[in-house]
């Protein structure tokens, strides 16, 4: 077997990885890509491997068992990242790169108020309490900031 067929189909999996890498906006198709680059070269590992064990008097095999302990890699590597991904979709509701790299840098609007609301805060209104005076005080009266006499007033009684 000569060593050019494999080396050359290495080669096309190795940048079908990489367009799919730089391509791809969805997350499970980076690592799927990040996965054939890998094997990519798995596969020049082996091919290498066979092609010294012909010339070589000792026939060691050490293409073959890096193989094995790197697609022993892969496989944690694409089970961590898609706990990843998964975790990432539950709590954004999307795995693509681009919405995610904008909603980390703050770049994102829910609508036309933003995502808290018209004042940037939580709460009707745009406020923190439910009461809708600013405070965190919940005692259920709308008539704003009190004094601080009035709300010890309040509290003893």
């Amino acid at each position: 077997m000569h060593l050019v067929y494999p080396a050359v189909l290495a080669a096309l999996l190795f940048c079908t990885g990489i367009y799919g890498v730089l391509a791809r906006r969805n997350a499970i198709l980076v690592l799927m890509s990040v996965e054939l680059m890998l094997n990519a070269g798995n596969l020049n590992l082996v091919a290498f491997d066979v092609w010294l064990s012909r010339t070589a008097e000792e026939k060691l095999h050490s293409g073959q068992a890096l193989t094995l302990f790197t697609i022993a890699i892969a496989a944690a590597e694409i089970g961590i990242g898609l706990a990843i991904v998964l975790a990432v979709y539950r709590a954004r509701g999307t795995s693509d790169i681009d919405k995610l790299r904008d909603s980390a840098e703050g770049h994102e609007t829910d609508g036309p108020d933003g995502p808290h609301g018209p004042n940037g805060n939580h709460g009707p209104n745009g406020n923190h309490g439910p009461d809708d005076n600013g405070d965190d005080n919940d005692s259920g009266n709308d008539n704003g900031p009190q004094p601080p006499t009035a709300k010890k007033a309040e509290a003893t009684s």
